[in-house]
């Protein structure tokens, strides 16, 4: 079997290249409906910081007449939606960055340098960290509370799922390690 040299006669379809060019410009710029999304992440942040008050408050409010292990509770209760606050900005700008558009941190002097750093494996991977160390407290919780509220199967049911919490975050991490995965310069 012989083969046949390039025609240099070939021409493509003028019609079909401007397709092909629009079809692919309104797949790149279908990046922008991310945006709003990002930007409802920021508005549920906003909301999780009116909680964080309220429970601040309740705790201020009830802390002189509180046992020692109401206070850890309470704690813990800050702790866990500070984590949850933690998650929703790592989403928010990794996943612009990585997904919409890139962020010019220029002329903010007191911009973090992992904002523009964590990629998509490393988002992922501090994604389940996170959700790790959300888990873990509200196991915690649930462990200081055994005197009062002591309930087997729920207690099961949380030490469980944080297991599988657990478990995931560390096949993720040697699935990354093995396979060569984007670490975000981590």
């Amino acid at each position: 079997m012989t083969e046949q040299p390039a025609s240099s006669s070939y021409k493509p379809n003028p019609t079909a290249k401007r397709i092909e060019r629009g079809f692919e410009s309104v797949l790149f710029n279908s990046r922008w409906l991310m945006a709003p999304i990002y930007f409802g992440l920021v508005i549920s942040l906003a909301v999780l910081m009116l909680k964080f008050c309220m429970v601040l408050w309740e705790f201020i409010v009830h802390a002189p007449g509180s046992k020692e292990s109401d206070i850890i509770l309470g704690v813990l209760s800050l702790i866990d939606l500070s984590l949850t606050g933690n998650l929703i900005l790592i989403v928010v700008f990794s996943g612009y960055e990585n997904f919409v558009s890139k962020i010019d941190p220029g002329g903010h002097p007191d911009w973090p340098d992992w904002m523009t750093k964590v990629h998509f494996g490393g988002l992922k991977q501090k994604l389940l960290a996170s959700i790790v160390a959300i888990s873990a407290i509200q196991v915690l919780k649930a462990f200081m509370n055994l005197d009062t509220q002591f309930d087997p199967n729920r207690l099961a049911w949380l030490v469980g799922v944080h297991l599988l919490f657990v478990v995931s975050a560390f096949m993720l991490a040697i699935s990354d390690r093995y396979s060569g995965g984007d670490h975000g310069g981590e």
